[in-house]
């Protein structure tokens, strides 16, 4: 699949801003299960784009603002080519041994609960793969998708208690629940194609990656209880949704602040490579 995404990030505030600072998580890289074909980050605001790296090699962008300004707007924008691996993801950059993802954070905490349902989800299943898949269905199963899906994600064991959160929610109680299996287990951010035919829309997406020692890291979506395929942009990954949040900052200033997401899809023809 090839498509082309629009993602524009529209920050007001009440009262003009005096600074703002904002790190960037929105580039996707190269993978065995996608091709960018080319991509841009613009703000509306004069500032300078600085490119690096995190930890764990996703594309950084940092930039500062000083104002006064109302506000603010980000354009990501590019075009990106899919393939469906089911699931298993190769050609990513590995700086960590998969053993770091085993490490808790406060969004990942795990409760009594929730050990119990991972146990027992895995129970009827020995090999690593099939074991994760019944972890999928089992949380796809007792949880239901909240219709407005904040962009905040609580934390898994209060979701999970709820048997109610968004997809961030979703991708946290699976690694919690992972972890709880001793499957080293991460967060994933990106994009998702869903619809058909003139109905397909994109929308930013969370998932899980967990690592199987026979085939490395593989995807699973626990909101929709699958494998991602190639309807999903892979963007970065990290511990939980706080270190893969597309967007982080700070602002002086501005009083109250509204933010409005506005993402376009567009198809394009995918062109054979020899």
């Amino acid at each position: 699949m090839r498509m082309r995404i629009k993602h524009e990030i529209v920050y007001r505030y009440s009262q003009p801003a005096k600074a703002a600072n904002q790190k960037l998580l929105v580039t996707p890289r190269n993978c065995n299960s996608q091709r960018v074909v080319n991509w841009r980050i613009e703000v509306d605001q004069d500032c300078r784009l600085r490119q690096s790296e995190d930890a764990f090699g996703n594309i950084m962008h940092c930039f500062s603002v000083i104002g006064p300004f109302e506000t603010m707007t980000t354009l990501v924008e590019g075009e990106v080519e899919t393939f469906d691996t089911s699931g298993v993801v190769s050609g990513t950059i590995e700086r960590f041994p998969p053993q770091l993802f085993l490490r808790e954070t406060p969004l990942t905490a795990l409760d009594e609960h929730m050990r119990d349902f991972a146990l027992s989800a895995a129970s009827r299943e020995s090999a690593t793969l099939d074991r994760l898949h019944a972890l999928m269905a089992a949380t796809n199963e007792r949880m239901r998708l909240d219709p407005e899906d904040a962009l905040e994600a609580s934390a898994a064991r209060l979701a999970f208690d709820k048997r109610l959160g968004g997809r961030r929610d979703f991708a946290h109680i699976y690694i919690a629940c992972a972890r709880a299996l001793e499957i080293p287990a991460r967060f994933v951010s990106g994009y998702l194609a869903a619809g058909e035919g003139a109905e397909i829309e994109v929308a930013p997406h969370a998932w899980t990656e967990a690592y199987v020692e026979e085939l490395g890291w593989v995807g699973f979506d626990s909101t929709r209880g699958m494998s991602p395929d190639d309807a999903y942009v892979r963007v970065a990954v990290g511990l939980d949704g706080l270190g893969a949040a597309p967007v982080r900052g700070a602002r002086t200033g501005g009083g109250e602040e509204s933010i409005d997401m506005r993402l376009r899809l567009a198809m394009a023809r995918a062109q054979s490579q020899n």
